[in-house]
C-alpha cells in the first residue's frame, strides 16, 4: 500500500525517535497519541519501504559473517575472521594481519591484574610485536624457544614486549623448547627462573598460542626432530601441533613422550586457564586448526576466510562446543 507524505513523515519521525535518539516504542506511542503496536507496524513498514536503512559495518578486513558462523558451529567464546590475500596458496604463511587483530582482542580480553601466557609461535611473536595496550598484568611465557640463539627475537622478547606495554612483570624462560632427553629437561625445570615461571602456569588467565600442521616449516617442534622422529610421530597420526603438544585429527593428543623432552606448559594445565586463544590461518593450517579445535584446549580463535571457509565445511561429526574443555581421551 502507498504511503502519503503525511503517513511518510510520521513513519520518518517515529523511526528518528527510536533508531537516534534511543526512545522506546512506548514513549513514541504516547508522543504521538497512538499505540505502541502501531508504532510497531510503522517502524517495520519504514524498514520494508526503505525509508530506513540499518548498516552494519566493521574494518574492511574483518568478515564478521564468517566470525560468527565459526563461533557457532564449534562453540567458541570467540572467533575473528580476517580476510586472506587476495592471492592465497596453500604453502602460504599465516596472513601477517593475524597478529595484528589478535593484539587487539588481547586489548580486549586482558583485565587488570590479570596472568597472560606466551606460547612460542610465529604467529605470536607477530601477535605481541603489534601490541600497543594492555592493563597493568603478569606476563608468563608458556614454552621454551625454537632455538635458544634466536631467544632475543623469539618468545622472550614477545613476554618482554607484552610486559612492557602493561608496566606488568615479565617472566621468560631462557632455554630451548625441545631438550635431547627427558633427564635434560626435567633438570632444566628446576633451574630457578625457568621453575619461577612454571609457578605462574597455573594462575594464568588468558593465554595465547600457536597452530601448526605436521609439515616441514609449518610446525616448529616438527622441524627440530630428526627424520626418524619425524616419521616415528606420523605414523602416529599426528595432524597437528600446538605448543610441543601432538594431536591426531579427531583432537586426541598423541606421542605422549614427546612432551618429557619439552618445556612448555602440560595440556591439563593449559585446559585449566580460563582463556585461551589460538592464532593460526591458512589453507596449509585449516585441516591442523580443525584437530585443536576438537581437543578442548582453546576457547577463542583468530584465523583468516581461507582457514575458516574449511573449516565451516568440514564434517561436523565429533565437533563438541569448545567451551566444554571436554578432553577426547576421556570420553
Amino acid at each position: 500500500m502507498r504511503m502519503g507524505p503525511a503517513e511518510l513523515v510520521q513513519a520518518a519521525a517515529m523511526a528518528r525517535r527510536f533508531y537516534l535518539e534511543g526512545k522506546s516504542k512506548i514513549q513514541i506511542a504516547e508522543e504521538f497519541g497512538v499505540s505502541r503496536f502501531k508504532v510497531a507496524r510503522v517502524l517495520e513498514t519504514a524498514l520494508e519501504r526503505d525509508l530506513v536503512r540499518i548498516e552494519i559495518r566493521v574494518p574492511a578486513e574483518l568478515d564478521a559473517e564468517r566470525s560468527d558462523a565459526l563461533r557457532a558451529r564449534y562453540g567458541l567464546r570467540h572467533a575473528v575472521v580476517v580476510e586472506s590475500p587476495a592471492e592465497e596458496q596453500d604453502d602460504a604463511p599465516d596472513p601477517e594481519n593475524l597478529g595484528e587483530v589478535a593484539a587487539d582482542l588481547l586489548g580486549e580480553l586482558v583485565a587488570e591484574g590479570d596472568v597472560l601466557g606466551l606460547a612460542w609461535g610465529r604467529s605470536t611473536i607477530h601477535m605481541a610485536a603489534a601490541l600497543d595496550r594492555l592493563p597493568p598484568c603478569t606476563v608468563v611465557q608458556l614454552t621454551g624457544v625454537y632455538d635458544a640463539g634466536t631467544a632475543e627475537r623469539g618468545s622472550v622478547e614477545a613476554v618482554r614486549r607484552a610486559a612492557q606495554v602493561s608496566g606488568g612483570e615479565a617472566h621468560p624462560i631462557y632455554a630451548p623448547m625441545l631438550l635431547p632427553d627427558p633427564a635434560t629437561a626435567a633438570a632444566l625445570r628446576e633451574q630457578t627462573g625457568i621453575a619461577r615461571a612454571f609457578e605462574y602456569f597455573d594462575k594464568v588467565t588468558v593465554a595465547a598460542v600457536s597452530i601448526g600442521s605436521w609439515e616441514p616449516g609449518i610446525s616448529t617442534v616438527h622441524d627440530m626432530l630428526s627424520d626418524e622422529e619425524r616419521a616415528h610421530y606420523a605414523s602416529l597420526g599426528v595432524a597437528a601441533e600446538m605448543s610441543a603438544h601432538l594431536f591426531d585429527s579427531d583432537g586426541r593428543r598423541v606421542g605422549r613422550d614427546l612432551g618429557e623432552r619439552c618445556i612448555t606448559v602440560e595440556a591439563d594445565r593449559l585446559r585449566r586457564i580460563p582463556e585461551v586463544v589460538a592464532i593460526a590461518g591458512g589453507l596449509r593450517k585449516a585441516a591442523a586448526i580443525g584437530a585443536v579445535l576438537r581437543s578442548g584446549l582453546v576457547t577463542s580463535l583468530v584465523t583468516d576466510t581461507a582457514a575458516a571457509d574449511y573449516l565451516l565445511t568440514e564434517s561436523p561429526a565429533g565437533v563438541r562446543p569448545a567451551l566444554e574443555r571436554a578432553d577426547p581421551d576421556g570420553e
